[in-house]
C-alpha cells in the first residue's frame, strides 16, 4: 500500500502497479526528503509524465524484503527504476541474481544506487563516483589542489567517501589536479580496512592514511594537522541521520580552506562549526544540496533514459526549480 506516495514494506499487502511511468525512491524516511516536491518541478522541467513513490525499509531490513522490492520493479511495465539510499550494499547483496547487468562502479563497489531498464534487462549503477566527483568540480576552483598542495580529510569511511576517493584516483589519471595527499577517519577499523582493500584492488594511486578515530577528538587532531588550503568533509550520517557533529567545538579548520557537508538536512552542527571560523580562517563552507542535485538528476537520466549535463543552462535551470519547489 501507498500512503502519500510512501510505502512501508511491513504492509502485508503486495505492491500495486504502477498506472504511469513512475520512478522510485528507495530509503529510510524518504517522505521527509526534498525531492517529493522537487520531482514534479523537475519532471515539467524535462517534460517528463512520470512520478516518483517511497518505499521505506529500515537499516540492514529482512534481504526478502529487498528482493520483493527489486523484483517487483523488475516485473512492473511502468516501473522504470529506482534510485537507492542507505540500503544500496545490503539491497544489491540481497537482490543480485536478479539484476541482468551491473555498471563497473557497481561490481567495483558490491552496491546499487541507480536501478534502471533497458531492453527488457534490469540494471544497476553506482552513480556516487560520477556526482560525488560533479559536485566537488562545481565547489572547487580549477586547478585548486595543484595551486594551493591542499589535503582532503574524510570523515567516515563509508560508500560516499569511498566513491569520492575513486573519482579522485580517476582524476589523476586525467588532469592530475588531486591532493596532496587524503586521510580518511573512522570510528571503527573494520571500514577502514574494507576500503583499503577497494583501493589496494585499484591501484590507487594518491598518498592516502586510513586513521582510526574512535572519537571525536581524534577528528579533532587530524583537523588539525592539515596544510592551508585543504578540504575537510563530514562523510558521517552525524547531523542527519543522527544528532551531533564528528569534531568538538574545539575543531580547528585549516586557514583558507573547503569545509564540505554532505547532507543538506537535519541539525548539521558541523555547519554551525565551520561557520563559526569562517570569516577568522577565510573558510568556503558548502552543504551538501550540490551533491543532492547531482546525485538525483544522474539516476534521472538513467532511469528515463534522457540526457542532463551536469552544467549549462537546463542544470541551472533544475536547480532553481529545485530551489523554489523545496521552500514551498
Amino acid at each position: 500500500m501507498y500512503a502519500s506516495g510512501v510505502r512501508d514494506p511491513k504492509d502485508d499487502e503486495m505492491y500495486e502497479p504502477a498506472t504511469t511511468p513512475t520512478m522510485y525512491f528507495i530509503g529510510v524516511t524518504t517522505g521527509k526528503s526534498s525531492i517529493m516536491r522537487v520531482f514534479p518541478a523537475w519532471a515539467r522541467e524535462l517534460d517528463l509524465s512520470a512520478e516518483i513513490k517511497g518505499i521505506d525499509f529500515e537499516p540492514r531490513s529482512n534481504p526478502a524484503s529487498y528482493r520483493e522490492a527489486v523484483s517487483f520493479i523488475k516485473s512492473d511495465p511502468n516501473s522504470l527504476g529506482a534510485l537507492v539510499t542507505t540500503h544500496k550494499l545490503t539491497l544489491l547483496s540481497a537482490a543480485r541474481d536478479l539484476f541482468d547487468e551491473l555498471g563497473p562502479y557497481a561490481e567495483l563497489l558490491s552496491e546499487v544506487s541507480s536501478i534502471s531498464k533497458r531492453g527488457g534487462k534490469l540494471i544497476g549503477h553506482a552513480k556516487d563516483p560520477i556526482s560525488s566527483g560533479a559536485s566537488l568540480d562545481a565547489i572547487l576552483p580549477d586547478g585548486h589542489w595543484s595551486d594551493t598542495g591542499g589535503e582532503l580529510l574524510l570523515i567516515g569511511a563509508g560508500g560516499s567517501s569511498l566513491a569520492l576517493t575513486i573519482h579522485l584516483h580517476s582524476q589523476a589519471a586525467s588532469d592530475g589536479d588531486i591532493p596532496k595527499r587524503i586521510i580518511v577517519t573512522n570510528r571503527s577499523q573494520p571500514r577502514l580496512d574494507e576500503m583499503q582493500d577497494i583501493h589496494n584492488r585499484i591501484r590507487f594511486s594518491i598518498p592516502i592514511d586510513y586513521v582510526l578515530a574512535p572519537s571525536p577528538v581524534d577528528n579533532d587532531a587530524a583537523a588539525a594537522r592539515l596544510a592551508p588550503g585543504s578540504m575537510v568533509v563530514n562523510a558521517t550520517g552525524l547531523g542527519k541521520d543522527i544528532p551531533g557533529s564528528p569534531f568538538t567545538d574545539a575543531v580547528v579548520f585549516p586557514e583558507g580552506g573547503y569545509v564540505w557537508e554532505f547532507n543538506y538536512r537535519g541539525d548539521l552542527i558541523f555547519l554551525d562549526q565551520a561557520n563559526a571560523q569562517s570569516k577568522e580562517k577565510d573558510l568556503t563552507v558548502v552543504d551538501g544540496w550540490e551533491y543532492f542535485i547531482h546525485g538525483w538528476t544522474q539516476v534521472i537520466a538513467e532511469v528515463f533514459d534522457i540526457s542532463i549535463p551536469s552544467s549549462g543552462p537546463l542544470f541551472d535551470r533544475l536547480s532553481k526549480a529545485a530551489k523554489a519547489a523545496a521552500r514551498g
